[in-house]
């Protein structure tokens, strides 16, 4: 059996059998781990509300761009959404089982949460939190489903990824049950009951991790938004007291196993980089707006793999030129031969179909794409 490549990257030891993956798969963590990948990797999201609006436009960009949609095929996308994977995307209001409501205003966007369940601390010791073994954000756990997906995922090539936690799986989870200025305040005045509702909330995770680690998952997804627009929500030296502990425990069982975590997060999180660095994270999904470009190229490039949002607040207003010139921008002062770098685009249903358009043929021409036929 082909033993597998190790690699060192800021300290943490990652193991992977690049034997068992595929071209893309491959090409994928070679620019994680610095390892010369042969082209940029990267990524086109439509939110569904996108599908909904355009349908069969959409498409047709899709079809005419396979270098940047590999193996789309024309129908694989319902484009009327009868059935949401993710129910926040459903119009109306509903309750996850952590207790929090939530609102939709718009069918196919996200939903925001309008109650948050623990407002009141005396109602604490008593709260019926979800199990992690039964119960997912909205509704029961299938182990035996989830250990399929993985199992096929490896037998294609392809990473076997647990996505388990949702959106908010820590630090937003916090003030998805307090509300955020109970929140703040508690962290200000040094609630002590706030260092039981971490732990409640770290368990909670480590556990649905740990149970993907013994399933086999060989990469790891999470999504937790740190920052606002233009700094952190609290003082570095408050995340570090409150949030850094927990993510260091969550993802060490990760690190000791020798696998990759891919951390999404919006808004201004330069001052806490290192941190995140240090805490496990292998691959940054970071807003490049939030932060600015030659910020992430002084602090990041080169430190940590930047799975780099475009600026999506830039697309709906610019013309398709100037999105080739902002995608071309990002490569060259992002860059790196070696690796680490990849490129995310997110488009909404404000976006013109002729600026989505120029996005795929800037990344087609920056990214040096491989043949749709590649594995």
């Amino acid at each position: 059996m082909p033993l597998p490549l190790i690699y060192l990257q800021n300290q943490l030891l990652f193991m992977i059998n690049l034997q068992t993956k595929n071209r893309r798969t491959v090409n994928y963590l070679k620019t994680i781990y610095f390892d010369y990948p042969e082209w940029t990797h990267c990524t086109v999201d439509f939110l569904p509300a996108v599908w909904i609006k355009h349908g069969p436009e959409l498409e047709k960009i899709v079809l005419a761009h396979p270098r940047v949609f590999p193996g789309y095929k024309k129908g694989d996308i319902d484009f009327r959404f009868l059935t949401m994977a993710n129910p926040l995307y459903e119009e109306g209001v509903r309750t996850d089982t952590w207790g929090t409501v939530w609102k939709n205003a718009e069918r196919g966007l996200d939903s925001y949460p309008v109650q948050y369940p623990l407002t009141d601390w005396e109602k604490f010791e008593q709260y019926p939190f979800p199990d992690p073994l039964t119960d997912d954000t909205f509704a029961a756990r299938d182990w035996n489903k989830i250990k399929k997906l993985l199992n096929e995922a490896k037998t294609k090539g392809e990473l076997a990824v647990c996505n388990g936690l949702p959106h908010g799986f820590m630090y937003m989870r916090l003030y998805y049950l307090r509300g955020f200025e109970n929140f703040m305040m508690d962290m200000a005045a040094g609630e002590p009951r706030l260092w039981q509702l971490i732990t409640v909330i770290e368990q909670y995770n480590l556990t649905v991790i740990n149970k993907y680690l013994q399933l086999g998952a060989d990469f790891f997804d999470f999504g937790d938004d740190l920052g606002l627009q233009t700094s952190l929500p609290m003082s570095r030296s408050m995340w570090q007291k409150y949030i850094k502990p927990s993510y260091l425990r969550m993802f060490q069982p990760i690190r000791q196993a020798g696998l990759p975590v891919r951390l999404h997060t919006d808004g201004n999180i330069l001052a806490i980089i290192p941190d995140l660095i240090e805490s496990g994270v292998s691959l940054l999904n970071v807003q490049l707006r939030a932060n600015g470009l030659e910020n992430l190229r002084n602090q990041a490039r080169g430190k940590i793999a930047l799975h780099q949002d475009l600026d999506r607040q830039l697309f709906p207003f610019v013309s398709p030129s100037e999105i080739e010139d902002h995608i071309g921008e990002v490569v060259e002062a992002l860059y790196l031969p070696q690796g680490g770098l990849m490129i995310y685009a997110e488009c909404g249903p404000d976006v013109p179909l002729d600026n989505i358009d120029a996005v795929c043929s800037a990344l087609e021409k920056f990214c040096k794409l491989p043949h749709p036929d590649v594995d």
